[in-house]
């Protein structure tokens, strides 16, 4: 106050944009750097398992050891690009795009089924792009069923129309992951199709519907399994998966030969691990597709029990930080996004360490973050663009 009884507003100097970003309240402090830091080291180790896993791979570096290696870390950076550009976008803004990239993720699902498909390991599921990539359509699908349930069960819901979503709305959102489910199924990737309804069932038990409709496709879901079996739509490979896991010791040299030859790679890395680049059945290429499906293995015997733990405690904080994300949304459509994201990564990361330690069968899913593979180091950086938009987000009245 002056003398003369008027308050005198105190002078601000204009911010620049370096001290903008390095203020209190900007994005860059907001982030949850625990969840970006934990990502960030499970792509760096899978980077340096994937070159020990590949290095001696002459017939696919075509002679160069540092291939993978090089291949890897541009992946990398260009999920890191993905991820940068949807927290710039914001996941409210993606909301009204979610028609369009629904439409165009069943194009690319269903060209896959055309002469543009080819197969990989038995599974009809990549498209070949040019210049010796090939893209998985499947592993953006994920997304886009998680974004486009999200849409349909939060409308009413975040409007205050409704506190829960209705049957009508759960079976339009059932209807809308079914297409996509349908088209993978024909591929067959079986292990896409099992995230995929993995990431269904955790969607719904995060929009709060009726748990009736959990059960009942839980119910429905052991049906189907039992009547593909049955009608004989899994090819040959697949069946000889599932009679592996279910008789381990089940020709060891032929169906049972990845399963087994993962299993003495891990048990013989002891506490410590033989260290890396030093792994004997890593070096030898005794365990196939150890770069991708099996990446685990080369964790389990260069960097031992301790090397192996460290890697599912890194997936463990990513889990973590990013159900307090889901926990701390402040729209349902937020909620389910991110709990969407949560069942995939923690699903995906279980089934793809099970099948290397023989507790779960083998289904061809990669390792979040650690295998190689472009699409799905893609769609995984993308999740987590996802999440840290959701973290950053105001309250809807600001």
């Amino acid at each position: 106050m002056t003398s003369t009884g008027y308050s005198v507003a105190r002078y601000s100097p204009p911010r620049s944009s370096l001290g903008r970003l390095l203020a209190r309240d900007s994005w860059l402090w907001r982030m949850d750097w625990v969840m970006v830091i934990a990502a960030l080291m499970l792509s760096g180790l899978g980077t340096v398992l994937v070159w020990s896993a590949t290095r001696n791979r002459t017939e696919l570096t075509h002679g160069d050891q540092y291939y993978f290696l090089f291949r890897n870390v541009v992946n990398v950076v260009i999920g890191l690009v993905l991820a940068g550009a949807v927290m710039a976008i914001g996941h409210r803004r993606l909301r009204s795009a979610v028609p369009a990239f629904y439409i165009l993720s069943i194009l690319l699902l269903g060209a896959v089924l055309t002469p543009l498909g080819t197969t990989i390991n038995g599974a009809h599921a990549w498209l070949v792009v040019g210049g010796g990539f090939t893209i998985q359509p499947a592993e953006f699908a994920k997304i886009t069923i998680i974004l486009g349930m999200a849409v349909l069960l939060a409308t009413k819901v975040d409007t205050g129309d409704r506190e829960h979503p209705d049957h009508r709305t759960v079976l339009y959102a059932l209807a809308l992951a079914a297409l996509p489910m349908g088209v993978v199924l024909l591929m067959p990737d079986m292990g896409s199709v099992m995230v995929m309804a993995i990431v269904v069932l955790g969607v719904l038990l995060a929009s709060g519907a009726s748990n009736r409709w959990v059960v009942g496709l839980i119910g429905t879901g052991v049906a189907g399994a039992v009547l593909i079996w049955q009608l004989g739509v899994l090819d040959e490979y697949q069946i000889n998966r599932f009679a592996a896991f279910a008789n381990p010791a089940l020709d060891p040299a032929g169906v049972g030969y990845n399963t087994n030859q993962a299993r003495i790679a891990i048990g013989s890395g002891g506490l410590l691990g033989k260290g890396l680049l030093h792994g004997s059945q890593t070096t030898g290429q005794f365990v196939p597709e150890q770069q991708t499906d099996f990446i685990f293995t080369v964790a389990g015997e260069e960097l031992g029990f301790v090397g192996a733990g460290g890697l599912i405690l890194l997936i463990g904080v990513v889990l973590w930080r990013a159900c307090a994300i889901a926990r701390n949304a402040k729209d349902l459509y937020s909620t389910i996004v991110a709990a969407g994201v949560v069942s995939w990564f923690a699903f995906q990361a279980f089934e793809n360490i099970g099948m290397a330690l023989g507790i779960m069968p083998v289904a061809g899913l990669p390792l979040p973050f650690v295998s190689y593979g472009g699409t799905s180091m893609f769609a995984v950086w993308i999740a987590v663009g996802l999440l840290q938009s959701i973290r950053l987000q105001r309250p809807v009245s600001a």
